[in-house]
């Protein structure tokens, strides 16, 4: 299936890259979102047109990410949850938590942007977690987990 990336895609291509994807990528993935157009001569005709608008939304969403990713620089997130007297918490804390408690203290993060290279979080003390702002934009966020008494 051959498309017109409307957007960067990682490891695929960036804006108005004509790339060759496999059908049901392409049809259950990049067209749904909007990631993408088939490669039609009218849709090409379409996209050359719109090619500059669409690059001035791209550059405004790096530097959106970026100045997230600036704020976010100094940023420690410390976490209270229950836990046994060994350091294992009863549970675990997940993406959610993660987003959740960033938001509480004043820092936007969904939940699709937190990245746990580890998986969830288990025991008691620090850990590095990677927020992914944009496709070229990864912060390491120190996450600090205490006990609660």
């Amino acid at each position: 299936m051959d498309v017109i990336l409307l957007t960067k895609v990682a490891n695929l291509g960036d804006i108005g890259d004509r790339v060759d994807v496999k059908s049901g990528y392409g049809r259950n993935f990049l067209l749904p979102q909007g990631k993408a157009t088939l490669a039609t001569p009218a849709n090409v005709a379409k996209f050359e047109a719109r090619r500059a608008e669409l690059e001035k939304l791209a550059r405004e969403q790096l530097a959106g990410a970026e100045a997230r990713a600036a704020a976010l620089k100094e940023f420690k997130l410390s976490i209270t949850a229950k836990a046994g007297s060994e350091g294992k918490l009863f549970g675990s804390i997940g993406t959610t938590d993660i987003a959740d408690a960033c938001s509480a203290q004043g820092h936007k993060v969904a939940r699709s942007e937190v990245r746990l290279p580890n998986g969830p979080i288990r025991t008691v003390g620090d850990h590095q977690v990677v927020l992914h702002l944009h496709t070229d934009v990864d912060v390491q966020l120190p996450v600090t987990i205490v006990a609660e008494e």
